[in-house]
């Protein structure tokens, strides 16, 4: 044992050399090797959603809006729950910058058991997903297409959540790549599977809403299956055994799990459920403004993937950086990855300034008689998003420093604030109050960003380790 910590130290000592020695060049180039496939990964989850959306919007207008109410109650549901996967990011690494091998497998353990008894009491709850949207003052027609589609794609619950613990795991341990290509393995099933189901093409019936869902499902248990293999099978992650004894519990990591786990699934709540009330309101004002906003919110969520596989990487490399007591690491790793999401956030807010019809068109048959009243309802709605990139970016990168010096539950706090207390309340009045409609609820989202942005980096310039 006393071998075995004087390796460590020396271990430490040689990295906190290293990452002196590398300058600012070298932390850039160690958290784009980290979060570059981080970052291709969650594009690629998002473009699963996406290509949901653009191909229901093809079949239909109302299979659209139908689409744009299911598929993020689904997620408000399942982010929740992959708070939990996430409290395993900080933890497992900061294990590995210890050099604790069991504690690493406990916490990623833990996580995959938190998943499989949230998914089991959650469940019962997207099974009613009609009655909940009828209830919120959503048109019985859409309500009921939403219904439909979740009670096939709720069943990806399970592996939705063990999936993202796996990821975090590997991300933990510096493996980003089979995160990437099992992602990129999803995206292209998805389509395929879409493509057939949706339209009925290739010989398959032809099922609208439940097909989508059908897809949805088959590609996600097609990513834990791949992950877990190579869990399984990977020469370093093999040595973790994750599988290994199951069964047992660890009551102190589980703990560990759910006191991080909760703050992270309630900071993520807030901020998605904040979006999912916005597209209710936007529900108010008719099917037209919905599918807009619809329209809007993925060009929008898609840029938000570079900040968050660049926030899990930062988290990463903080967290390996405090395990070994490397506070020049840890701080350049901070500096790095907000670098890289601010410059992103400037160029894709170029992008929607510029260009925002031929983006919107993508997600429209042009032949139908509402194309023309979305695509004009949607082109501001994208140009504010492009403002509040700068804000999204922000917040992100805040949010994923904090994780990694495993600080959560303030973070949580201002969340709620920020998003509840200022952007939810400001949505409504500049939308329904002043009348300013899709617009006006827009500029409360992004005011709520703005303000996350502020509070969540200035608690981490607080609480960040000082240089000897």
């Amino acid at each position: 044992m006393t071998e075995s910590i004087e390796h460590h130290r020396m271990a430490a000592a040689a990295a906190r050399a290293a990452s002196a020695a590398a300058g600012w060049g070298g932390h850039l180039r160690a958290t784009l090797a980290l979060g570059v496939p981080l970052v291709g990964s969650q594009i690629g989850l998002m473009l699963i959603n996406t290509t949901d959306t653009v191909m229901l919007g093809w079949y239909s207008v109302e299979a659209l809006a139908a689409g744009v109410l299911a598929t993020p109650f689904f997620f408000v549901v399942m982010i929740f729950g992959s708070g939990f996967s996430q409290a395993v990011l900080p933890i497992a690494a900061q294990a590995e910058g210890q050099g604790d091998t069991r504690g690493v497998r406990r916490a990623v353990r833990m996580g995959l058991w938190v998943a499989i008894g949230y998914s089991a009491l959650v469940m019962p709850l997207l099974w009613h997903t009609e009655s909940i949207l009828l209830a919120l003052g959503q048109a019985p027609g859409v309500a009921a297409l939403a219904g439909e589609y979740m009670r096939i794609a709720q069943w990806a619950m399970f592996p939705a959540l063990a999936a993202q613990g796996l990821r975090a795991f590997l991300s933990a341990i510096e493996r980003p790549r089979i995160i990437f290509w099992s992602t990129v393995a999803g995206v292209v099933l998805n389509a395929l599977l879409n493509w057939a189901l949706i339209f009925g093409n290739w010989g398959a019936p032809e099922m609208g809403v439940r097909g989508a869902a059908i897809a949805s499902l088959g590609t996600t248990a097609l990513t834990f299956a791949v992950l877990a293999v190579h869990v399984v099978l990977d020469r370093k992650a093999a040595d973790y055994e994750i599988f290994a004894r199951f069964w047992r519990p660890n009551w102190p990591d589980l703990r560990d799990v759910l006191r991080i786990g909760v703050p992270i699934s309630i900071t993520i709540l807030a901020e998605t459920a904040m979006f999912v009330f916005a597209s209710v309101m936007m529900g108010w004002l008719g099917v037209v403004p919905l599918a807009a906003h619809g329209i809007a919110l993925q060009f929008a969520s898609i840029a938000f993937m570079v900040p968050l596989g660049m926030s899990q990487a930062a988290t990463v490399r903080i967290g390996r950086a405090l395990g070994r007591g490397d506070a020049l690491a840890l701080n350049r790793a901070a500096g790095s990855a907000m670098m890289i999401c601010l410059v992103f956030a400037l160029m894709s807010g170029l992008l929607f300034w510029t260009v925002p019809a031929p983006l919107i068109s993508l997600f429209l048959d042009t032949s139908d008689a509402k194309a023309a009243d979305v695509m004009a309802y949607a082109v501001p709605l994208l140009a504010i998003a492009g403002v509040f990139q700068l804000f999204d970016n922000g917040q992100a990168v805040g949010v994923g420093l904090l994780r990694g010096l495993k600080d959560t539950r303030v973070p949580m706090l201002l969340a709620i604030f920020c998003y509840w207390g200022i952007g939810f309340p400001t949505a409504y009045v500049l939308g329904f109050v002043f009348d300013f409609g899709g617009v006006g609820v827009w500029t409360g989202l992004a005011t709520g960003l703005a303000f996350a942005a502020v509070f969540m980096n200035g608690r981490f310039l607080i609480l960040r380790p000082g240089l000897d």
